[in-house]
């Protein structure tokens, strides 16, 4: 028999405050993003080790070498305080390496992470004359966020080496109430939905991207990296102003403005759902008012990978 085993520990929810602010990034056209003042950093982390040397503890129960999941947990959190990077990438990243210097039976691993969201308060000044955004008091979100997966690998040389980064921004939800066509589709006599030449569309999605080089998302200087804030409002850039015919038509439009913006990334992809919703009543007086309901289970997806040639 061959076999291939991993173990580790998920959703490991980390909250590391005062963290170094991110700065430097590359402003585009289509967002206001411009960095965050980290003072407060939140994820749930997981940790997958990879490798033949735990295998006796699978054929045998041989747990001389395992490293207990519950460790790893505490190894993360204390490591976290050690860090001084400023992206759920750079992150990641340093907590696998640790891990790696650590534990030297451990051959390769993955580390992946998703952010748990707060922004600042908006709060009165302290003249009472307006508002603005507390340095101390943040607010947990429940929005689309970022996410990010690290592996690493030792070397022949017997160091540490990033062999692959991926990111994406997932929990997109967005609607547009006009500008979006679904018509000259296939039609037999299973068709029931009627052609659309101009509606709402109602989108779930999930936009993900990889590096050429990982290089260029762990980079201290930010010159090269893609924030999901960025990403998002590319997102909505793109939705705003394109006339689709159909959701694979907007996802191919917004996968090609993605990778003319970044040249640094080799391959973006989508997961998308259409959440539609149902006419309930339309005005007889004008038909561009209506009242909605949640559409019905099942639910179209739409997936589509981009890769440079």
């Amino acid at each position: 028999m061959k076999a291939e085993i991993y173990y580790g520990k998920a959703e490991v929810a980390t909250y590391r405050t005062y963290g170094a602010p991110l700065a430097g990034i590359t402003v585009i056209p289509e967002s206001p993003f411009t960095g965050r003042s980290n003072t407060l950093l939140a994820a749930e982390i997981e940790i997958q080790v990879l490798g033949e040397a735990f295998m006796s503890a699978y054929t045998e129960g041989d747990n001389r070498l395992v490293v207990a999941t519950d460790t790893m947990k505490n190894f993360i959190h204390s490591e976290s305080l050690a860090f001084e990077g400023s992206t759920l990438e750079e992150w990641l990243a340093f907590v696998g390496r640790r891990f790696l210097e650590t534990y030297p039976h451990m051959e390769r691993l993955s580390v992946s992470g998703t952010e748990i969201p707060f922004e600042p308060a908006v709060v009165p000044t302290a003249g009472g004359d307006g508002f603005e955004t507390s340095d101390v008091l943040f607010e947990r979100r429940h929005g689309d966020r970022s996410s990010a997966r690290v592996a690493l690998d030792r070397t022949a040389d017997g160091g540490i080496e990033v062999t692959d980064l991926t990111a994406a921004r997932k929990g997109l939800q967005l609607i547009k109430v006009t500008g979006a066509a679904f018509a000259d589709f296939a039609r037999d006599t299973y068709t029931t939905l009627p052609e659309r030449r101009d509606r709402p569309l109602y989108i779930h999605l999930d936009v993900g991207w990889r590096y050429t080089s990982p290089a260029a998302a762990l980079d201290a200087g930010h010159e090269h990296y893609v924030a999901g804030e960025q990403v998002a409002d590319l997102v909505g850039a793109v939705f705003h102003r394109f006339v689709s015919l159909s959701i694979q038509h907007l996802v191919n439009e917004i996968g090609t403005a993605m990778l003319e913006r970044w040249p640094q990334l080799s391959e973006v992809s989508f997961e998308a759902q259409n959440r539609l919703w149902d006419i309930s009543v339309t005005s007889e007086d004008d038909e561009r008012l209506k009242v909605y309901c949640d559409p019905r289970p099942p639910f179209g997806r739409i997936g589509l990978v981009l890769r440079r040639d």
